[in-house]
């Protein structure tokens, strides 16, 4: 069944992987209407590209707070609370569930943006913790007391310390991953209290997809691949690849493409996007971890974003098909440009797999000092010693297709050997 908000490429509202509250169906429409939306993001969070504006009748408001929707309203809520739980051995449920929900009532926060309960190693298997956990519908996620202790928490005690190992449970299995303590360390209600709670609110984490397109062609752009574009508010990539896939793009995806040579800028530009909690897609041609950009990317990310490989279609593979089955055993692949890599060296790497008689795919024939930088392309079979050169080069691609990708690439690629 395709919605209306398929229908024009616009991401359904109650689709976002949010839960949603207020006038979903009033919303929606403003939007496919072309009206003005505005987006109240009290909390950063990726999402993916909204044609919003700054001001409207109608609103989306993306929040983790205890609030009504307006009128004209929609509420989104992002899985933004961890709660950190301690409890003594078999503490009821309705203790531990009634001080968690308590919490965040009391601090006017939504329990629809919870995203985890989080506690020590050595209460991963207590009932009223476990019960509680899937009562909320959340994860109940666990950590070592060496990793907890090392947590600096205003409220540490002797007695956690006493029975787990660190001084502080629930402050600290809150904080481990970062974040801003909203509640600090409570006790339940009952005499005596059996259980803790903390709650904090985690920073987003920006996610960046790094995408292969393929070599060119749109029935070889990977499915994946389109979701992770539709899906990207931000998109980072090489002008040229940019055109070949615009059409695909989601309205609202804010574009930031560059020429030829700024690869690694491109990089870090995806990089401080992502870190800034946008959902990100970096695009480069073929497979992206194949001479492309998940290289650069990868060196310039650390653990504080989330990143995403999408494989694609490389010409090596597009070409071998045409050509029957090339790669249908050992073979290699070698770049021949000197930007990165002295010639010398490509050269050793060429001739060790000549004596080795494997097949050779070549990348980049176009090196630093131009395409008649190579030296000595003639080829010499380690079997007899005599010397053997292509008598007709690569072809050059019609348009903005790789020739492997196009339905009249066997017309194109020649193999003869004089």
């Amino acid at each position: 069944m395709t919605t209306a908000t398929d229908a024009v490429g616009l991401p359904g509202l109650d689709t976002l992987g949010f839960p949603v509250e207020g006038d979903v169906s009033g919303v929606s429409r403003a939007l496919l209407d072309g009206e003005a939306v505005a987006l109240d993001a009290e909390v950063s969070w990726p999402l993916p590209p909204l044609p919003v504006a700054a001001e409207g009748r109608y609103a989306i408001r993306l929040t983790d707070r205890l609030v009504e929707p307006g009128e004209r309203e929609v509420v989104l809520r992002p899985p933004s609370l961890v709660v950190g739980v301690g409890a003594s051995r078999n503490a009821p449920v309705e203790e531990v569930l009634g001080l968690v929900q308590g919490a965040l009532r009391d601090a006017g926060l939504s329990v629809k943006s919870l995203a985890e309960l989080a506690t020590v190693d050595a209460k991963a298997d207590e009932p009223g913790i476990v019960e509680a956990a899937a009562r909320l519908g959340v994860p109940l996620v666990t950590y070592s007391a060496g990793e907890l202790a090392a947590v600096e928490v205003p409220n540490p005690s002797d007695a956690p310390l006493a029975a787990v190992g660190t001084p502080s449970v629930a402050e600290a299995a809150a904080l481990v991953r970062g974040g801003e303590l909203l509640v600090p360390k409570r006790k339940s209600a009952a005499q005596p209290a059996m259980a803790t709670c903390a709650v904090v609110r985690r920073p987003a984490r920006g996610r960046l997809a790094v995408v292969g397109l393929g070599p060119g062609a749109r029935d070889l752009l990977t499915p994946r691949a389109r979701d992770e574009l539709r899906r990207a508010s931000v998109l980072v990539g090489l002008d040229q690849y940019v055109d070949q896939i615009r059409d695909l793009l989601r309205p609202g995806t804010r574009v930031l493409e560059s020429g030829l040579g700024a690869e690694e800028e491109r990089a870090r530009t995806a990089v401080a996007e992502a870190r800034r909690g946008h959902a990100v897609a970096l695009i480069g041609s073929g497979d992206a971890g194949v001479y492309a950009m998940a290289s650069p990317a990868l060196a310039e990310a650390s653990d504080d974003i989330d990143v995403v490989g999408v494989p694609g279609v490389t010409a090596a593979l597009a070409a071998g098909a045409i050509l029957g089955a090339p790669l249908g055993h050992d073979h290699v692949s070698i770049s021949l440009s000197d930007l990165h890599t002295p010639w010398e060296v490509i050269e050793r790497r060429v001739r060790a797999a000549a004596e080795a008689d494997i097949v050779v795919t070549f990348y980049n024939p176009r090196s630093r000092a131009g395409a008649g930088s190579c030296p000595r392309r003639s080829r010499s079979s380690p079997d007899t010693g005599s010397r053997r050169r292509p008598s007709v080069s690569y072809a050059t691609p019609r348009g903005r297709t790789s020739p492997a990708a196009s339905p009249r690439s066997r017309d194109w690629i020649r193999r003869r050997w004089t």
